[in-house]
C-alpha cells in the first residue's frame, strides 16, 4: 500500500561539518536513524548500527572521533559515547557519559572537550557540564536551574547563551554565561513574554544573533553586542517569522522566512544584513526554523552550507549549498507516487477567528470523507513538511485537513497565545467550526474523523468528547486524556513548562479537570484507535490505558496498540509499519 512505500523512503538530515569539509548526517534507511559520514567526495560510510534511534552527533575537532548521543527504546534519556573514524568497518561506540536513569544532552564537541546538558543533579533542572576528553574531568558551568533547552557557546568559548523555559506560556529567557567568572546576565526578563529562537554567534564572539519576537508579534533577527551590553533589530517584517545563521568567514547571513507553514531560505550580507539572492530550493517547503526540519549548519570556513529540506513530496533531503555557486543534493530520493502540495485556506471560527488549514485533496477516487490531522505542541505547528500519513490518508481517498488551531505557532504571538490557560477549550471550539465548514469543499461533516499526537491527541480526545455529535472516529496517539493525572505523572523536568500553558495542579486544578476529555468520557460515542509507546517520558502510558479502559467499559470500540520499544512516537520502521496500516484500516470501517 502506498503508506508502506511512503514510509519506506528514507530521509537524511544535516548534523555537523568538519573543516574538512566532511558531514554527518542521520540517515534512516536501515529503519531507525542513524549517524553517517559523508565525505567531500560524497563518499558514504555508516557510523553507528544501534538497535535504537540515534540523537545527534558532533565531529571533535582536530581529532578522527565523534560524539553521538544516543537514547533506549524512545525514553529520551540521552546519553553519550565516542567513536574513532580511523577505526575501519563500523567503530565501536565507547561509553563517554552514561547514566541510564538522566538526560545528558550533547551541545557542542571542542578540541579536547565536550559541552552537554544534564538533569543528574535532580532529575529536574538541567546543568551545563564541560567534560575534558583526556582526563575526564568535568566542570558545572552552570547549574542556576530550570530547563535550559538552548546551548550556544560563542567560537572563543569566553561566552554561552542559554536559553531556559521561562514563566509565560511558550516563552524562553536569554542568559549570557562567562565561562571564566560562571557569572549570569539576564538578557531577557524571565517573566517576559518572548519567544526565542535559533541563537548564531558572529565569528569574532563580539555578538551574536537571535530570532524573537520581544516587544513584537513576529519574530524578527535581533543583535546582542556583549561589549556594549546593547540591543539592535537586525532584519524584521511585520507579517512574517525570520531567523538567520552567520557564515564563520563573517561574508555572509543565511535567513528564513517563515510564511504560512513555508520557510524559505535566502542569502543576506552579514554586514549589514542586506539580500544577495534567494536560494532555489524546491517551492513549498521548509529549509530549517520551528522545528521543520535541522537549521542550516555552515562549514568552519563558510565555504559552504549544509541545508536540510523537505516539503509535502519531497522527504527530508541534505543539500550542499556553496554561496554564489551550486546546490545540490547529496542523496535524493525518487519518490514515485503521486503526491501534492496543500491548498491554504481560512475557517471562521465561533468568535470571527480565522483558522488557518492546509487542505490535501484526494490523490485517489475520494470516498466523501475527511481526516482532520491536528498537530502536536501545542505551540508546535503544522508546517509544509513530509507527512507519510498525510499523503497516504489523501492516497486513500480522504480530504485531509491540517488546522493550525488557536495556539499554533507561526502565526504570531498573538495566535499562539489564544489558547493559553484558561482559553484552552477555545482551540477545541476551532475543530467545531472546521466541521461545520467542511461542506464548503465537498466534505460531509458526518464522514469526519480526527487525528492527532501528542496534544494533537489531546484534540482528538477532547473532540469527540466535547463534540460527540460531530466526529465519526478518531486516532489518538500518545494522547492527554486527563490534563491532572498528565501533569502528575509527566516525567519531573517536563512538569513546570507544560505547567505554565496548561494550568498549574496547585491554584487550577478544577478548570485542568473540567478541560480533560476523561471527564466527558460517558459522552464520547465516536469509535477511538489508540497508539502508545510503553517508554514515553512525556505522556505517560497510564493516559492512554485509562481512556480505552474508561471506553471498553461503557461499550465504545476502542483498541489500544501499546509498543513496549518505543517513547513519544513510533520512531521504528518496523512499528510504525505495524500501527498505522492498522489505524487506516480503522478509519476504512468506521468512515465507509
Amino acid at each position: 500500500m502506498l503508506l508502506t512505500t511512503l514510509f519506506s523512503l528514507p530521509t537524511t538530515m544535516a548534523l555537523d561539518v568538519d573543516d574538512e569539509g566532511r558531514m554527518l548526517v542521520l540517515y534512516d534507511g536501515t529503519g531507525t536513524r542513524q549517524v553517517n559520514e559523508v565525505g567531500p567526495d560524497g563518499a558514504w560510510r555508516a557510523l553507528t548500527d544501534l538497535d535504537d534511534t540515534c540523537r545527534g552527533a558532533r565531529f571533535v575537532p582536530g581529532s578522527s572521533r565523534v560524539v553521538v548521543e544516543h537514547d533506549t527504546g524512545g525514553d529520551e534519556r540521552g546519553q553519550l559515547s565516542l567513536l574513532d573514524l580511523d577505526e575501519p568497518g563500523l567503530p565501536t561506540l565507547t561509553p563517554l557519559v552514561h547514566d541510564a536513569e538522566y538526560i545528558h544532552h550533547l551541545v557542542a564537541a571542542r578540541s579536547g572537550s565536550v559541552l552537554y546538558t544534564t538533569n543528574r543533579r535532580n532529575g529536574t533542572d538541567f546543568d551545563l557540564v564541560t567534560r575534558d576528553l583526556a582526563t575526564g574531568r568535568e566542570i558545572v558551568l552552570y547549574d542556576g536551574g530550570g530547563w535550559v533547552m538552548g546551548v550556544d557557546p560563542s567560537p572563543d568559548d569566553k561566552w554561552v547563551v542559554l536559553s531556559k523555559a521561562s514563566t509565560p506560556a511558550n516563552s524562553m529567557q536569554l542568559l549570557l554565561l562567562d565561562t571564566s567568572s560562571k557569572s549570569v546576565t539576564e538578557l531577557t526578563a524571565e517573566d517576559a513574554h518572548n519567544d526565542q529562537g535559533p541563537v548564531a554567534w558572529l565569528p569574532d564572539s563580539s555578538a551574536f544573533l537571535v530570532s524573537s519576537n520581544a516587544d513584537r508579534d513576529r519574530m524578527a533577527i535581533r543583535r546582542y553586542d556583549v561589549s556594549a551590553a546593547t540591543w539592535t533589530e537586525l532584519l524584521a517584517d511585520d507579517a512574517r517569522d525570520l531567523a538567520g545563521w552567520p557564515s564563520p568567514d563573517g561574508e555572509h547571513l543565511l535567513v528564513g522566512v517563515l510564511e504560512d507553514g513555508e520557510v524559505a531560505l535566502a542569502l543576506h550580507r552579514l554586514e549589514d544584513g542586506s539580500a544577495i539572492a534567494p536560494l532555489d530550493l524546491p517551492a513549498g517547503g521548509c529549509a530549517g526554523l520551528l522545528y521543520a526540519t535541522p537549521d542550516p549548519i555552515w562549514s568552519p570556513d563558510g565555504s559552504f552550507a549544509a541545508i536540510t529540506y523537505n516539503s509535502p513530496v519531497v522527504p527530508p533531503t541534505v543539500y550542499r549549498f556553496v554561496p554564489g555557486g551550486e546546490l545540490t543534493a547529496i542523496r535524493p530520493v525518487e519518490v514515485s507516487a503521486e503526491l501534492q502540495h496543500p491548498e491554504s485556506l481560512r475557517v471562521p471560527s465561533f468568535d470571527g477567528e480565522q483558522v488557518p488549514v492546509f487542505v490535501f485533496r484526494p490523490t485517489a477516487p475520494s470516498l466523501g470523507t475527511t481526516v482532520v490531522h491536528v498537530h502536536g505542541g501545542p505551540e508546535g505547528a503544522a508546517m509544509r513538511i513530509w507527512s507519510p500519513i498525510i499523503s497516504a490518508l489523501a492516497g486513500e481517498g480522504h480530504t485531509v485537513v491540517v488546522p493550525n488551531v488557536r495556539g499554533s505557532a507561526g502565526y504570531g504571538k498573538r495566535w499562539y497565545s489564544l489558547d493559553d490557560r484558561e482559553l484552552r477549550l477555545d482551540s477545541v471550539k476551532d475543530l467545531a467550526a472546521i466541521n461545520a465548514w467542511l461542506p464548503t469543499i465537498g466534505g460531509d461533516p458526518q464522514r469526519a474523523a480526527l487525528w492527532g499526537g501528542s496534544y494533537g491527541g489531546y484534540m482528538v480526545l477532547a473532540g469527540v468528547a466535547f463534540q460527540p455529535d460531530l466526529w465519526a472516529a478518531g486516532v489518538d496517539i500518545v494522547g492527554i486524556a486527563s490534563l491532572v493525572t498528565f501533569l502528575e505523572n509527566t516525567s519531573d523536568y517536563r512538569r513546570s513548562m507544560r505547567e505554565r500553558e496548561y494550568g498549574y495542579l496547585a491554584t487550577d486544578r478544577e478548570f485542568l479537570q473540567e478541560a480533560s476529555p476523561l471527564s466527558r468520557v460517558d459522552d464520547i460515542r465516536a469509535p477511538l484507535f489508540v497508539i502508545h509507546g510503553a517508554n514515553d517520558p512525556r505522556v505517560p502510558l497510564s493516559e492512554a490505558e485509562q481512556i480505552t479502559d474508561a471506553l471498553t467499559t461503557r461499550g465504545v470500540p476502542c483498541q489500544l496498540l501499546v509498543y513496549p520499544d518505543e517513547g513519544h512516537g513510533l520512531a521504528k520502521l518496523t512499528n510504525r509499519l505495524d500501527a498505522y496500516p492498522q489505524a487506516f484500516s480503522f478509519l476504512r470501517d468506521h468512515l465507509a
